[in-house]
């Protein structure tokens, strides 16, 4: 009897701190646009949705938690998916404030940034001929000269913050450096198995998107965390679905969403999530693998179900 394909996670990133307003107008920035791009990619396949918040007046990132509380429950409401808050924000946010979503609510899974980083968005600047709002091509130039500061003294911060709540971590990869970051801290029992180890690829001040790069990290968490730990991929830009393709070939599960790229193939923004989470399962299936629920993700991750959050 042929064995059962092993089943693979796929998180969506709904609207992240990374694109702005003006770069489409199918990025979800209002409560309701949030919520309903986070419903619609569960429907379509995420097990997983990895959530930022926006002032919805101007779509400027915020990590206010009254600005989640306008979408949490909703999307709790309508969808099994695993809800993943975000520590990281954006670049040019302190840590103490990074954290308060995540401290307020508890979620089964938060985002941990694993080191720090030059985090250059500038690039973006010349790709657009003008902007909706002044803080937009602002943010994008600070990028130039800001280190997006995730500190030995910042993680530990996140981890002893969130250590009594249940709250397990995305720990976020830009490059081999972080995995050494992250085995560090699970050698100073900071940190348990299983590790949801997320490999970010094509951001510049990070690890390139070639396929080398890919499987040089595919092969350095091996060698630092065993089998005990769960591999998942997203590669930023047009680089979204080429990355996530290969990584899934590799053994490991995917992450797309409007946060990592705007595009749904050459030239197309994609209207929606969920043309995203579609469009990666086609490949996922075409490939002979089968997608991971909710119910399924939480048992690869051990995660402490969707009735211990705190929304």
């Amino acid at each position: 009897m042929a064995k059962p394909s092993r089943k693979v996670i796929i998180t969506c990133a709904i609207t992240g701190g990374i694109h702005t307003p003006s770069m489409s107008p199918h990025l979800p920035v209002t409560p309701d646009q949030i919520a309903e791009h986070a419903i619609g990619a569960a429907e379509a396949g995420a097990a997983i949705l990895h959530l930022h918040a926006r002032n919805p007046e101007d779509g400027r990132p915020t990590q206010d938690p009254e600005a989640f509380a306008r979408f949490l429950p909703r999307i709790k409401q309508s969808t099994d998916a695993v809800l993943n808050l975000t520590t990281g924000g954006s670049p040019v946010m302190q840590v103490e404030e990074r954290l308060q979503p995540a401290l307020k609510f508890a979620p089964e899974v938060a985002s941990l940034n694993m080191g720090s980083m030059n985090f250059g968005l500038f690039p973006m600047l010349g790709r657009y001929e003008k902007f909706q709002h002044a803080w937009e091509p602002e943010y994008l130039e600070k990028t130039r000269d800001v280190v997006f500061r995730n500190t030995f003294k910042d993680i530990e911060y996140i981890l002893q913050s969130c250590s009594d709540n249940g709250t397990r971590f995305e720990f976020e990869c830009y490059d081999t450096s972080h995995l050494y970051n992250l085995a560090h801290f699970l050698d100073r029992g900071l940190v348990t198995g299983p590790l949801f180890v997320q490999s970010v690829f094509g951001i510049l001040g990070g690890i390139g998107t070639h396929a080398e790069d890919v499987a040089h990290m595919r092969r350095t968490a091996d060698r630092l965390f065993g089998t005990d730990y769960v591999w998942s991929v997203l590669g930023a830009g047009r680089h979204q679905m080429p990355v996530t393709t290969l990584a899934a070939a590799m053994g490991g599960n995917v992450r797309v969403g409007l946060e990592d790229s705007l595009w749904d193939g050459p030239g197309r923004l994609a209207e929606t999530n969920a043309a995203q989470v579609r469009r990666v399962r086609q490949v996922l299936e075409g490939l002979g693998l089968e997608v991971a629920t909710p119910t399924e993700a939480r048992a690869m991750l051990a995660l402490k179900g969707g009735d211990q959050v705190n929304f």
